[in-house]
């Protein structure tokens, strides 16, 4: 218990302490569960590189957002000016924060047609070598709101469904755009915070184009080379038809002939480019309907630790942004803390109840036979190149950041396992969270934190030496409190109606699981999903593509109403009585927010879902004995 001594209310965030707080909960985890060394080893050698790439892309994307000129100025410079040329925007026109929402909207709807018209004529369109017909309209509205809102929930087969113009122009062309607009609002939250007695909160216009042009495509180029090495194929060529070894004998009909298959048809295409901009855009869309468990997305143990760093390097670094930008690095790295704290425990649980196993075939003498040839481990739905504490963290950190790729099937991790992915998710995305929304939804809970605080003291509470007022708070628990409402509104009318039941294939606690993950993930924007009910029909693709846009613009909004209310204010300087927000009492106050809204508001549903299957299969065991 060595690390205690680090936390106390004198001491701040800062990287040593990051490093300290992150070997504490490695020591007080491994003595909670029987970690093997290579898992142990993977989990380090992972939050070490994370961290040390944390200061040097966050100190980047301050400058690139404040105007400065960085490494890749002279190359982006002059094509970033065509860009304004050729779309006729004044750059240096600023917004306020109504006028921001409105280009969001637009710039949004737009993208919505384009892509719904992509899909609904793609029959017409070229680069559709394999002549894929167009999709149904209510199967177009859906993909379409999936992935203008970041959230890139998949009701059909990439490689069945999606012709290479689809997956290229349309999807992979949206991965870039909605991941810009997270990081857009990010940035007028922060000027938001950071300036005085002014209405305006940047261009929007602006902040898309550099978001893109210096961050999204340098890094996806690069991350798409690395992938490319590791086998992720990219290609325009055709469906490769692969002779068997052995002819396949297949009887069928009413007359039952018997037709001899001596060949496999193997879906490829334009893979690398789209994995890269989906795993560090957040957006998880893969090409192929089994996404990023599927050997031709993601080869190798090589790749897949990339694309785990990629779903979180953004995120996490641009905590250490907005600490720069706003002029206090500490608070970043508050933000960071508090990320960590909550993050690094739950990884943990949820590799452990994994490496547990089935407790149905322990108690039935059954070895189940884990990735490091240990008894013991729930193989079931993973990819054995990758085993249990790849999955796991795979599991963890694209529901942490709102990514919603899969390396192995959610749906058939253990009852409590599969409780993990569901908490990052009902903690509003928060915890890293998506490109840009992760930081503005933490400073939700940091204003509903502050106020609370100010009510224990008798104080009017501020942030940053601005004053918290009525306004602010609405607009604070608008963001926290809709996406949980939308939530568990949306899990009783399909459980209410026929048509939403009629879509669940597992009967009882795993059915109603299935169906509280999958309004969780359209809520929280992830996309992420059990895949244990019929979720390709009118009902679930009209309902659940409204839930993705409440989720994501309910909280846009209220950000930018928030951000806009606090730049008109004029800064108090502190005082005796002004609360530190950057020290870890500060920190464990925001953490204890964060849980208390996550878990209470949803522990009675969690109760009827993945808690009841763990207590049954409990109650089964003890029964037998």
């Amino acid at each position: 218990m060595s690390f205690l001594p680090v936390i106390n209310v004198q001491v701040t965030i800062n990287s040593d302490n990051a490093f300290r707080l992150i070997q504490a909960l490695i020591v007080l985890s491994m003595i909670l569960w029987d970690m093997t060394t290579n898992s142990i080893a993977q989990i380090c050698l992972f939050l070490g590189l994370l961290i040390l790439c944390i200061t040097p892309l966050g100190s980047y994307m301050a400058k690139v957002f404040s105007g400065e000129k960085t490494c890749l100025y002279r190359i982006v410079y002059p094509v970033e000016k065509i860009c304004y040329r050729l779309c006729g925007i004044d750059s240096a026109r600023e917004m306020t924060w109504q006028a921001y929402v409105g280009a969001i909207l637009i710039f949004t709807a737009a993208g919505f047609l384009v892509l719904y018209s992509i899909f609904i004529l793609q029959a017409y369109l070229p680069l559709n070598p394999l002549h894929r017909p167009n999709l149904a309209v209510d199967l177009a509205f859906n993909a379409a709101v999936s992935f203008v809102t970041n959230t890139n929930w998949q009701s059909y087969a990439g490689e069945r469904d999606l012709s290479y113009f689809s997956q290229m122009v349309g999807i992979t062309t949206q991965h870039f755009i909605s991941a810009s607009v997270g990081i857009a609002v990010l940035m007028a939250v922060i000027r938001g915070l950071k300036r005085k007695k002014v209405e305006e909160l940047g261009n929007f216009w602006v902040d898309v184009v550099r978001a893109n042009l210096y961050l999204l495509l340098p890094l996806s180029c690069l991350l798409a080379v690395i992938l490319g090495s590791q086998g992720v194929i990219q290609t325009f060529q055709s469906s490769l038809h692969v002779p068997f070894f052995e002819p396949i004998h297949h009887v069928s009909g009413k007359e039952l002939r018997d037709t001899v298959i001596s060949t496999q048809e193997i879906a490829v295409g334009p893979v690398a480019s789209q994995i890269a901009i989906k795993q560090l855009g957040t957006n998880g869309g893969g090409y192929y309907n089994v996404n990023s468990s599927h050997p031709f997305e993601n080869p190798t143990p090589v790749s897949n630790f990339f694309e785990l760093l990629a779903m979180l390097l953004i995120p996490a670094s641009l905590c250490h942004t907005f600490g720069k930008m706003i002029g206090d690095q500490r608070q970043g790295m508050a933000y960071l803390a508090i990320m960590l704290i909550v993050f690094i425990p739950l990884l943990f649980i949820g590799y452990g109840v994994e490496q547990g196993g089935n407790p149905k075939f322990n108690a039935l003498n059954i070895d189940q036979l884990a990735s490091d040839n240990q008894a013991g481990g729930n193989m079931e739905g993973k990819e054995v190149r990758f085993g249990i504490i790849d999955s796991t963290m795979f599991a963890a950190i694209t529901t942490a950041s709102a990514n919603g790729a899969v390396n192995s099937m959610h749906d058939s991790y253990t009852p409590l396992g599969g409780m993990i992915p569901l908490l990052f998710m009902h903690f509003g995305e928060v915890i890293f969270g998506g490109v840009g929304s992760g930081v503005y939804g933490m400073l939700a809970y940091v204003i509903i934190t502050v106020f609370l605080a100010g009510l224990m003291v008798g104080r009017t509470p501020e942030y940053l030496g601005k004053k918290i007022s009525v306004f602010e708070m609405k607009m604070a628990m608008i963001a926290v409190l809709t996406p949980c409402a939308t939530i568990l509104i949306g899990v009783t009318f399909a459980l209410l109606t026929q048509a939403g039941k009629d879509g669940i294939f597992n009967p009882g606690a795993q059915g109603f699981t299935e169906i509280l993950y999958s309004f969780t993930s359209a809520a929280a924007n992830n996309g992420s999903a059990f895949a244990g009910i019929k979720a390709n029909n009118v009902f679930y693709n009209l309902v659940l593509g409204l839930i993705m846009l409440i989720g994501r613009f309910s909280v846009i909004i209220s950000m930018l109403a928030l951000a806009g209310s606090l730049a008109q204010k004029q800064p108090v300087p502190p005082s005796a009585g002004t609360l530190p927000t950057h020290r870890p009492l500060f920190v464990f106050f925001v953490i204890g927010v964060v849980i208390l809204v996550g878990v209470l508001t949803f522990f009675p549903v969690l109760a009827l879902g993945p808690i009841a299957e763990q207590l049954n299969s409990t109650t089964d065991l003890i029964g037998r004995k």
